[in-house]
């Protein structure tokens, strides 16, 4: 399995959330926060570290805007 993205519904763009949905404002806080290992960072857009990530799926539960998948 591996960490999936959907960055079409991903709230963090262009280094920042796009979504007021979030209740987060410029400070996102939701996926990133939730990796027990740090696999996650915001850089433009959210990457996945893959040697880091343990599928255990917290991101996936995190995402607000079901933008994470295990696949």
């Amino acid at each position: 399995m591996a960490i999936k993205i959907d960055y079409k519904k991903c709230c963090w763009k262009d280094g920042k959330c796009s979504s007021s949905s979030c209740g987060c404002g410029k400070a996102c806080i939701g996926c990133v926060e939730a990796c027990p290992v740090g696999a996650l960072s915001r850089k433009s857009k959210v990457i996945v570290d893959a040697e880091k990530c343990i599928e255990c799926g917290a991101c996936v539960e995190a995402c607000k805007h079901h933008a994470i998948s295990l696949s």
